[in-house]
């Protein structure tokens, strides 16, 4: 059964602000109004970390989600906002409500840049992006044709062997999504998972039509119980398999933990990678990492406003702490 939120909001005569989920209370008592508008820069930031957590997905949609779900929390603790690259990123409204988004990246001597325009018509999102190399990139997605259904149309021109169709469905006891290639021996793609909220079990296969094999087959198994994920996955065509643990241990401080240990039969190596995050504040927040390679990683995120965000991260060897540490930094505005 998914957690169940007992009471949501509780205004005091002192302007107290009581959040209540499966036994966990949570209390902010700072720039309450009486009628209750405005919430606390502590909640702005935090409530919808908490509901994200004990309720999952995309619009709070219960289930067990897309085989991609499967070791997501562990991945994007241990590995999502690192980078060792320097990174400027603006994005503007116009009158009509498209967005634009402009990125700059610097890796060593070599500049990148991009330009993503995003349009939206109700249920039908349009992405085109323009990069330094003169590619174009389009997705159509149509969201909720049918109940629980998602569709996507993407292709990159000039590359016309780039086109391809998927589809994705949301149960509340099974995700499937399947893709295919709009050429004339196209390479299909099908992952589905079964289960609940709870356990959910599933694979990832690539069938290549002109060849008539299977160039991928994964498996997965994902085990989620109160603030904590566990989960188990056989990659590479049995080659690899990843085990990863993502723990919560304060929602209202954005406190986590995660490991994801893999191993590969060929090459007999093992991979142990270890992260937590913590909020120092409502807007700073805190991440890093270590692997049994000696890597250790850092950043630190912070919003100066509503509008800007800053990312500072940086790398540094244990085992050869003569080499100088890498350095990476990341600005977010939007205007």
């Amino acid at each position: 059964m998914p957690p169940v939120l007992n009471t949501l909001f509780r205004f005091s005569s002192h302007h107290f602000l009581v959040l209540r989920i499966n036994g966990h209370r949570f209390i902010s008592s700072s720039n309450i109004t009486s009628d209750g508008c405005r919430s606390s820069s502590v909640f702005r930031r935090t409530l919808p970390q908490i509901l994200g957590f004990y309720f999952p997905g995309e619009n709070m949609v219960n289930g067990p989600g897309l085989y991609s779900d499967i070791g997501k929390k562990a991945r994007e603790l241990l590995f999502k906002d690192y980078q060792n690259d320097h990174k400027f990123t603006i994005t503007t409204y116009t009158s009509t409500g498209v967005e634009i988004t402009s990125t700059g990246i610097r890796k060593g001597e070599i500049y990148l840049a991009d330009v993503n325009t995003k349009l939206k018509n109700k249920n039908i999102t349009t992405d085109i992006k323009v990069d330094s190399n003169s590619n174009l990139l389009t997705t159509v997605t149509v969201d909720e044709p049918a109940p629980g259904l998602k569709s996507i149309f993407s292709f990159i021109f000039p590359d016309q062997k780039s086109g391809k169709v998927e589809l994705q469905y949301r149960h509340e006891y099974a995700g499937i999504s399947t893709s295919l290639g709009l050429t004339a021996t196209p390479i299909v793609n099908f992952s589905g998972v079964v289960g609940n909220d709870l356990v959910a079990v599933g694979t990832d296969l690539s069938f290549d039509t002109a060849s008539g094999n299977f160039i991928k087959y994964n498996a997965g198994l994902n085990f989620t119980h109160a603030d904590l994920i566990a989960s188990l996955t056989v990659n590479d065509k049995g080659d690899t398999v990843n085990a990863s643990y993502y723990h919560v241990v304060s929602p209202l401080t954005n406190t986590a933990v995660g490991a994801e240990l893999s191993h590969s039969f060929s090459s007999n190596e093992n991979m142990l990678t270890i992260g937590t995050q913590h909020a120092l504040d409502p807007l700073t927040l805190v991440k890093a990492r270590v692997n049994n390679y000696g890597r250790a990683n850092a950043v630190i995120q912070h919003d100066w406003n509503p509008r800007t965000r800053v990312s500072l991260s940086g790398e540094v060897d244990t085992g050869a702490i003569e080499k100088s540490a890498k350095v990476g930094l990341a600005v977010a505005l939007k205007p």
